[in-house]
Formats: C-alpha cells, sequence, structure tokens
C-alpha cells in the first residue's frame, strides 16, 4: 500500500536560522520557512523540537506546533524565535504542506553546532544572514 503512495519530492523550500539583532549581551535568533518557488504552499504544520547530549546528559526540549495557512511564492514566514542555548543540540523542525491537493513533508534537523558564523550564508529572500537547510 505504501509503495501505492506518490513519492511528492520537497524541492525549493528551506528552514532558516536567521541572526535578527546583535549587542553586546545578546543575539537575537529566528526560524523561518522560505518558499523559493513561484507558487504558493497551503495549509501547513511544522513541528519542532531539540534533542541530543549536553554536559554528559541526554536533553530534550517540548515539541511545538506551527500552523500557517499560506506562505506566497518567493515569500517567507516566521516560525519561531530560537534560544542560543539550544546550537548544541539537534534542532529538528518537521515540514507537511500542501500545493493544490497534493501533500509534501520534509525533516530538516540543524545537527549540533552547525549554526555557527564559518556556515553563514546570505539567505534568498529574507536578506539576512544565517544558516539555511535546502
Amino acid at each position: 500500500m505504501i509503495k501505492d503512495l506518490p513519492k511528492n519530492i520537497v524541492k525549493d523550500i528551506a528552514i532558516a536560522v536567521a541572526l535578527e539583532k546583535e549587542s553586546v549581551e545578546s543575539k537575537i535568533w529566528y526560524v523561518y520557512l522560505i518558499n523559493l518557488k513561484n507558487v504558493p504552499i497551503e495549509n501547513i504544520l511544522i513541528t519542532s523540537k531539540g534533542y541530543g547530549e549536553k554536559d554528559g546528559v541526554q536533553v530534550k526540549t517540548s515539541t511545538l506546533r506551527h500552523m500557517i495557512p499560506i506562505v506566497d511564492g518567493n515569500s517567507y514566514k516566521l516560525i519561531e524565535p530560537i534560544d542560543e542555548q539550544t546550537f548544541g543540540l539537534n534542532n529538528e523542525y518537521w515540514l507537511s504542506y500542501y500545493i493544490g491537493k497534493d501533500i509534501y513533508d520534509k525533516k530538516y534537523i540543524f545537527l549540533p553546532e552547525s549554526i555557527v558564523e564559518m556556515n553563514f550564508t546570505k539567505l534568498p529572500v529574507i536578506n539576512k544572514v544565517g544558516v539555511m537547510i535546502l
């Protein structure tokens, strides 16, 4: 039965962590959904969680769920703020969305210590610096 389901491949959809503001005391980071397609995506559901090991202890954050009605083509939406203290964990975002009547889903994982300046790039559409998974 599962072999009969269509293999809807996610393309041109990214999750990005962007540096919003930086001061002497702190940095403010946000996670965005970027639609690089020319068509809108609809009924978007995103779950986010962090997990991994910190100081030799297994750590797990709460699972958050986000619903976004629509993201137009070549645009973006804010998913959530992210605390810099979680950058040492796996930060997982599971995305599901529709284009017409077809459903798509993909898991994006920012590995521990991957959100670092060395990996920064200019994020398309948002025009900020950050780390992106396409």
